[in-house]
């Protein structure tokens, strides 16, 4: 057991290793060429959990104005991710009879993907982005976003002037909080009273059993059970009222917050932490087995893409996410085993991968170098991107999944 400073939440000593994935960059810190030859900071990528609270977190080494002031990420550019938030979008807006009288705020609200959807239905809106690259495009397409860091602060500031919602919406930002308990503190301040608060975010349990290890980035400071975000929310006065399991990002939980004691909590919620005690989530030796599951997916793609290599086969990428640097950082796997990735965003083309130094190109290299393997970094859209790499078949290419186990899919 090392020290690894205190719980982000409760404030206990962290002693318990949960994974130690060595040294890596942050994962979208993407380079230009004149980057190439100067030196990039690496940082320990080493996950403990907490024996008090059970959160699995990192250690804070950039702050988030480092990490998300300028973002490489846009969310429009993942077709499911869209369709998944348009459905969102009309069951809310049904759900809590949503109109031209009500408020949706969503916080992390990236490009506006999700916002136009409920703008359409003529629903007002307000989008909290702090990536200022990111906030504009989102204003581009007409939603009003504000360009800050959401905390008690922003919080108390938008109250003051009247601007309580009857919707709050965090997608996958629960996890890059470093101040956990300010935001929580946060959300309950800018919660009308009869108000709801949703919040998606990758599920810990789903994580463990599926070998998720490259979710694990500097961005991601915390990694959630339910029962860790009940007490988490439970301790500034939000209680759960219900809970959905999301096939998203390798298996997410959508959970369901209000004022503490607003709204019963549904069966679901109850047989979610049933499972999850049922499973040890409370105690940490379920914890215990986690590293040695991803030191074992390292050995098997690192001797799949040795094999094909001596074969004199073709390699290449597609995707340049956040959880690819991490593998790829991880494994060791740089251009002597990949040529290049592909990625749809133009943010990302012209760049090079963290670490690796793999130039990001257009997906149409792949057509025209026709490799014989593509290993698809977002495993969780690799279906998606199977339908639309599908010509990669007609030259007898084949598809390489990594998680959550090394998978050729011809």
């Amino acid at each position: 057991m090392t020290g690894a400073g205190d719980c982000r939440f409760c404030g206990a000593p962290l002693e318990h290793s949960f994974c130690d994935l060595g040294m890596a960059p942050l994962s979208n810190a993407f380079l230009e060429a004149a980057q190439l030859d100067r030196m990039e900071r690496f940082y320990p990528l080493h996950a403990y959990v907490c024996a008090e609270c059970f959160l699995v977190q990192l250690q804070e080494f950039e702050s988030p104005e480092r990490i998300f002031s300028d973002y490489a990420y846009f969310s429009s550019y993942s077709d499911s991710w869209l369709d998944h938030a348009r459905r969102y979008a009309e069951a809310a807006a049904g759900r809590f009879g949503l109109d031209a009288a009500s408020r949706v705020v969503e916080i992390a609200s990236n490009d506006g993907y999700l916002l136009q959807y409920f703008q359409a239905r003529g629903i007002p809106v307000l989008g909290i982005e702090p990536a200022q690259n990111v906030a504009e495009a989102a204003r581009e397409k007409g939603i009003p976003t504000l360009a800050r860091f959401f905390g008690s602060r922003l919080a108390e500031e938008l109250a003051a002037e009247g601007g309580q919602a009857d919707l709050l919406i965090g997608n996958n930002v629960l996890a890059h909080v470093p101040a956990l308990n300010d935001f929580v503190a946060g959300m309950k301040l800018l919660l009308k009273p009869g108000g709801a608060i949703t919040m998606e975010f990758p599920h810990l349990l789903r994580l463990m059993r599926e070998n998720q290890f490259d979710t694990i980035y500097h961005e991601h400071f915390s990694y959630f059970s339910l029962l860790t975000v009940e007490r988490v929310f439970a301790a500034h006065g939000l209680g759960l009222f219900d809970v959905d399991e999301l096939p998203t990002h390798g298996g997410s939980l959508r959970i369901y917050a209000g004022h503490t004691g607003a709204r019963p909590a549904s069966h679901q919620v109850a047989a979610l932490r049933a499972r999850e005690l049922a499973a040890g989530l409370d105690g940490l030796d379920a914890y215990a087995a986690f590293a040695e599951q991803a030191r074992e997916t390292k050995r098997a793609l690192l001797e799949f893409l040795i094999a094909a290599r001596r074969q004199g086969k073709t390699i290449v990428g597609y995707g340049a996410p956040a959880k690819g640097n991490t593998l790829l950082n991880y494994c060791g796997i740089r251009g002597d085993f990949l040529d290049y990735v592909v990625d749809r965003s133009p943010h990302k083309q012209g760049k090079w991968l963290p670490g690796t130094h793999i130039p990001v190109l257009h997906p149409d290299r792949i057509r025209e170098t026709r490799p014989d393997y593509v290993l698809i970094l977002p495993w969780n859209l690799k279906d998606e991107v199977m339908d639309q790499m599908g010509h990669v078949r007609a030259w007898g290419g084949r598809f390489v999944v990594p998680i959550p186990a090394v998978e050729v899919i011809g």
